[in-house]
């Protein structure tokens, strides 16, 4: 005897719970435990009946054909996917056309956005000098602290100066 002329262990079954059972291989619905926890018992179900949740949908010809057709959800008509760049260079670039994408990239790092995306990125970007909270009286000896422990010593005069003024403005006696 083959596997295959033997029927599942675990039948599928339809919508409305009607299974096919292995041994008699009759249409049933299995039997099953309640919550209180009495079993229900397996019903036979008459040849040719098809209970209400099985029956599905007429769907004419142009119906199924137009559904077969059909795009999936959200696609936009006449959009491709970017090329990748990986596909672009198939041959070896001659020397003005690599002195050209060095142009454009030193071009590209020296533009900046004028509006950021997001401005927690701010803190990424910090000045090489740190910043000094003015909110506490103790505040002053961080301060002189920051200045002892700061890594570069050639401080730029102007950056100084700058910070500074900045501190005068947020100085609150």
């Amino acid at each position: 005897m083959s596997r295959s002329s033997l029927p599942p262990i675990e039948p599928t079954k339809t919508a409305a719970g009607i299974a096919l059972d292995p041994r008699t291989l009759e249409r049933v619905i299995p039997e099953s435990k309640r919550s209180d926890g009495s079993v229900r018992k397996q019903l036979k179900i008459r040849p040719g009946f098809t209970p209400q949740e099985d029956v599905r949908l007429f769907r004419g010809t142009k119906q199924t054909q137009m559904e077969a057709n059909a795009l999936p959800k959200g696609h936009i008509i006449g959009w491709t996917p970017p090329p990748s760049k990986e596909a672009e260079p198939s041959k070896p670039m001659s020397k003005s056309a690599k002195k050209n994408a060095k142009r454009r990239e030193k071009k590209a790092e020296e533009k900046e956005p004028a509006v950021k995306d997001n401005w927690e990125d701010d803190d990424d970007e910090a000045p090489a000098t740190p910043a000094i909270p003015a909110a506490s009286p103790s505040s002053k000896q961080t301060a002189h602290s920051a200045d002892s422990a700061a890594p570069d010593p050639k401080a730029d005069a102007t950056t100084a100066e700058a910070l500074s003024s900045k501190m005068e403005k947020l100085d609150v006696s």
